[in-house]
């Protein structure tokens, strides 16, 4: 196991089992860029660790079910299913936010992380499909909300 697959199992980790922002930013370079489906580009360490604390506290105890788990170089790559239950509140991209739903979600996803020389994360993607995801919260407009 190289070091882009040993940061990537931490992050994993630090995301779902044992939920740690300050671990989450130690493996972040400062100058981090994230791109997520929901968000975007997110740049710099303390806006990526923003984003994280609003999903943890969104799904706290939320899983990872690994499908694949690839390292190619400096890169790792996961896909499988995060799962868990909404018991917070959802902040959206605009900064709205909702109330928590109370809904378990199992929604297929795939990430993928380069370090740099140092070992921190410089470059994360993440995708998975957002409709999925409001859809088993009830969030879609049309759709019975809880």
């Amino acid at each position: 196991m190289g070091q882009a697959r040993e940061v990537m199992d931490r992050l994993t980790e630090a995301l779902t089992t044992n939920q740690d922002l300050k671990l989450i930013a130690e493996l972040y370079a400062p100058d981090a860029v994230a791109v997520t489906p929901d968000e975007g580009e997110i740049h710099g360490r303390d806006n990526i660790v923003e984003y994280w604390r609003h999903m943890t506290e969104a799904m706290p105890g939320a899983t990872f079910e690994s499908v694949y788990s690839y390292e190619i170089g400096d890169t790792a790559v996961d896909e499988g299913f995060f799962g868990g239950r909404n018991t917070g509140p959802l902040v959206l991209p605009d900064g709205e936010t909702l109330p928590a739903t109370q809904k378990d979600v199992r929604v297929r996803g795939c990430d993928c992380a380069t370090v740099d020389a140092d070992g921190r994360i410089a470059s994360y993607r993440l995708y998975f499909d957002q409709l999925d995801f409001l859809g088993q919260l009830g969030l879609l407009p049309g759709e019975p909300s809880a």
